[in-house]
């Protein structure tokens, strides 16, 4: 046949009885055993022989490979799929199992969080109405009771899970933005609409404002201290100007855990000022959530009992498969502002017959039965176990931050109060110095290509630093001392091959 000019070659259809064979049924449970177990045994294998967290590959030598795979022609045995998969993804993949995977906020898995993941993709509920999740929806509720309870919500609390931290972020907005504007003329309210966030808060809270139809000015970052928390000084007088300038501030989003430092907002004292001020306060706890079944470390979540709303990431500090996150809302009455009635799914004439309609309460529809995942992790390790390993990736963050300050090479920023070491190579005094954001930079880039280890960077107050994000528990010391000497080989060869060149071209 052709398009557009174009011949193309068109493979010979596959039969129904072809075709039938790779649906999941009574009928192909032999199949089906037969390829989970190879897919198993073929990651259970390349993580076990992992030495290294990344291959180092770079997308222009890996585009290729993927862009050659002719996906009009299947392979038809899935032991060919999976060779062919090794290749293209297996291969390359980063393993954050991996001791020396020190990038962002991505958790090694617990083994009953797998197990969930196995089964919830078979039996594929859609946890979006109870006819097509019964059980689910039960379960999924019953965590939302859990988590809040934890978070020290009362009976009124509700919640919903969600795909991550910034859904669940966008949806805490727009419960705030339909509780503030009530009754009023929308289009009169919605350009004096603000909310004031730390300025070390998630970019997720600007791109909410814009997916809400704010204004471009509409965020308004409120100063934070050499700790890098939200002043509450800063923040009474941003609330105070606002009210000054006839401005609605319509949240407040305090941070459990910012990314780039690990630090948490003071709530007790962000609580109190939004009581004053009639204010929405909005707890993003993504990263922190993991102190909630800390039993050393709770506190540090003190005042979040206060919030009206709060996002969990069970996928960071829960040691969750992506995705597995929820938004927790004081009082579940505000979740009617995510509702809307459709015929064919949800009528409005069963909302009085107590059908548990989690639709009703998301801003998605079809949606996974992640909460399984959670769910089988507290059956089979509990909460105390969670928290443990939570707790001792903190501790050995705090160690690595007192290596690296007792370390004249580096420099270190703010001590994280979750898991976050942000620093960066200092030259030695003189010339080289002016190149340590360009040092800083190289090192990173080194390393990754190396594959030897992952790190994160980011800027503060302008200069380039890099950073350590611990989730592995099996990460040690020794781990961190070791990708810290990589660091320092690749940032000072750096300065000196550039200070060299620097002298050549003055001679």
């Amino acid at each position: 046949m052709t398009f557009r000019g174009h011949a193309i070659e068109v493979p010979p259809a596959a039969g129904p009885a072809d075709a039938r064979r790779h649906l999941f049924n009574n009928a192909t449970m032999d199949r089906y055993r037969q390829a989970l177990a190879a897919g198993i045994d073929r990651v259970a294998t390349r993580i076990a022989r992992a030495d290294r967290p990344f291959s180092g590959i770079s997308p222009s030598l890996l585009a290729p490979e993927i862009s050659a795979i002719d996906l009009e022609h299947p392979l038809h045995d899935p032991a060919d799929a999976l060779d062919e998969l090794e290749d293209v993804y297996l291969r390359d993949a980063v393993y954050f199992h991996h001791p020396r995977y020190l990038a962002h906020l991505n958790c090694p898995v617990v083994i009953p969080a797998l197990l969930g993941e196995a089964v919830l993709t078979a039996v594929n509920s859609s946890l979006d109405t109870w006819d097509q999740s019964a059980g689910g929806t039960l379960i999924e509720r019953r965590l939302i009771e859990w988590t809040a309870g934890r978070a020290g919500f009362g009976p009124q609390a509700d919640g919903v899970f969600t795909s991550g931290g910034t859904q669940s972020n966008l949806q805490a907005l727009l419960l705030a933005r339909e509780e503030a504007i009530g009754y009023s003329a929308r289009h009169d309210l919605l350009p004096r609409l603000r909310v004031l966030a730390s300025e070390a808060g998630h970019f997720s809270v600007q791109k909410a404002a814009k997916l809400l139809g704010l204004g471009p000015d509409a965020v308004i970052t409120v100063e934070t201290g050499a700790d890098r928390r939200m002043r509450p000084a800063a923040l009474a007088r941003e609330l105070a100007r606002c009210h000054h300038e006839g401005l609605l501030v319509m949240a407040v989003v305090a941070t459990a855990g910012t990314t780039d430092f690990g630090t948490i907002d003071p709530l007790p004292e962000i609580a109190d000022l939004c009581a004053r001020a009639g204010t929405w306060l909005h707890v993003d706890a993504a990263y922190g959530c993991g102190l909630l079944v800390s039993r050393t470390r709770r506190h540090l979540l003190d005042g979040i009992e206060r919030a009206d709303s709060v996002t969990v990431d069970f996928h960071k500090s829960f040691f969750q498969p992506v995705s597995s996150s929820a938004l927790l809302v004081r009082d579940g009455a505000v979740l009617r502002h995510a509702t809307y009635h459709a015929d064919y799914l949800n009528p409005a004439r069963t909302a009085g017959r107590g059908l548990p309609n989690q639709v009703d309460k998301s801003i998605q529809t079809t949606r996974r039965f992640d909460a399984l995942k959670l769910w089988l992790t507290l059956r089979v390790m509990g909460p105390d176990a969670i928290g443990e390993l939570f707790d001792e990736v903190v501790e050995r963050t705090s160690r690595a931050w007192d290596l690296l300050a007792a370390d004249a090479r580096f420099e270190v920023v703010a001590k994280s109060q979750l898991s976050t070491v942000v620093f960066r190579y200092l030259p030695p005094a003189g010339p080289g110095r002016e190149l340590a954001d360009d040092a800083n930079l190289y090192a990173r880039e080194a390393l990754a290509a190396s594959g030897a280890a992952v790190v994160a960077g980011t800027k503060v107050d302008g200069r380039h630093y890099l950073k350590f994000t611990l989730l592995n528990p099996e990460t040690t010391l020794d781990d961190i001392a070791h990708v810290v000497e990589l660091i320092a080989g690749h940032a000072s060869r750096y300065v000196s091959g550039h200070a060299s060149l620097e002298t050549c071209g003055r001679a």
